[in-house]
């Protein structure tokens, strides 16, 4: 595992102390996006400014040593912060604390659909009036013993390349054997369009679509005819006002393992039909590892770069085609292409299945 994060880069030690590590990715991100966003808060009402980060695991570090100490030194050396540490709320919480937000704050916790779900959630919320902005998205910090271990006994993680873990990702891939665990956060400022121009912000992109479902299947595995990610594009496009061939590029959740990314293909197949074969579609977690909780945040922020520079990135690790995955996959090098509107999907245990869609912001 590499890791070159220093919480004391960001915090100060008290600080890092009593707070776990997905709720200060979480609070680093958010403050980076606030700052992007040019947040003023003595400029802006903040009873109208949300919250909306959920994690799919929350801490398992904090719970791992925290049961070590019960177990070697009993229920009286439990630290007083161990549950405000561990639960999933606290990153919502702490970024509140953190941003001044004080209207809604809530958190969402869908396995690997979490920041997808969170990112559309709270454009429903805005568009339902509940705020004017809300700092949503996800977060994770996962890698610990019991995290892999419990993956590895899923059989969901990659065992084939453990002296080359760099090669290890390779979504789409023939030779593709599971996922590697990633950690990190993702936060996106949405703020309603009337209120973001009279405060001069600088606008991104627009966020116009959102769709959610349920395979009502499998715990782990998804439908295997791919229905309900299939549905959730749907929903979104149909959001959107959009037809499936406005679709430029598709941000897919491709985790490198034989089935998630078989089904998705399916899924895409479904949805647009032969026009399946000319949309590009890539997998950020080609790159990054699977963030679980956390992968549709930083999803999106890849989704909102493509869309303004015209650029997509690739799905690194490509070399053998697989016949059951037989799209544009952009394999291993990036594209410069017109992305007018850019769709991103999230699949979770459970079977949840949450899709965005974004297109250029014109005046």
């Amino acid at each position: 595992m590499v890791k070159d994060y220093n919480p004391l880069d960001y915090f100060n030690s008290k600080e890092a102390r009593n707070m776990a590590e997905f709720v200060q990715f979480a609070c680093v991100a958010a403050k980076e996006a606030l700052a992007q966003a040019q947040f003023d808060r003595e400029k802006i009402n903040l009873d109208r400014v949300g919250v909306l980060i959920g994690s799919g695991i929350g801490s398992m570090l904090i719970f791992e040593e925290e049961h070590l100490k019960y177990i070697e030194k009993g229920p009286s050396r439990l630290s007083p912060h161990f549950i405000p540490k561990m639960i999933i709320n606290e990153a919502a919480g702490h970024v509140s604390i953190q941003s001044g937000a004080r209207g809604l704050n809530t958190c969402v916790a869908t396995a690997c659909s979490t920041a997808t779900n969170a990112i559309g959630d709270a454009l429903r919320f805005i568009q339902y009036d509940d705020a004017d902005m809300i700092i949503a998205g996800g977060t994770e910090s996962a890698n610990t013993a019991l995290g892999v271990g419990g993956f590895c006994a899923l059989k969901a993680l990659s065992t084939k390349r453990n002296n080359d873990p760099h090669k290890a990702s390779r979504p789409f891939d023939a030779d593709r054997d599971g996922f590697i665990m990633g950690e990190g956060a993702g936060i996106a400022i949405l703020e309603e369009l009337e209120h973001a121009k009279k405060r001069g912000a600088p606008i991104l992109c627009e966020l116009v679509g959102y769709g959610r479902t349920g395979d009502a299947y499998h715990i782990t595995a998804p439908h295997p005819e791919g229905i309900g990610g299939a549905k959730a594009m749907e929903l979104a496009i149909l959001d959107a006002g959009l037809k499936p061939e406005d679709v430029s590029y598709i941000n897919a959740h491709g985790t490198s393992t034989k089935l998630n990314d078989k089904i998705e293909t399916m899924a895409i197949k479904k949805v647009f039909g032969d026009y399946a074969k000319k949309v590009a579609i890539s997998s950020t977690t080609s790159m990054t590892g699977h963030l679980l909780g956390a992968a549709g945040g930083i999803e999106f922020a890849a989704l909102v770069l493509s869309v303004m520079h015209d650029i997509i990135h690739p799905t690194i690790n490509y070399e053998n085609p697989d016949p059951d995955c037989d799209l544009d996959y952009v394999p291993n090098v990036a594209r410069q292409t017109k992305v007018n509107v850019a769709l991103s999907n999230s699949l979770g245990f459970g079977g949840h299945n949450a899709t965005v869609v974004i297109k250029k912001f014109k005046e």
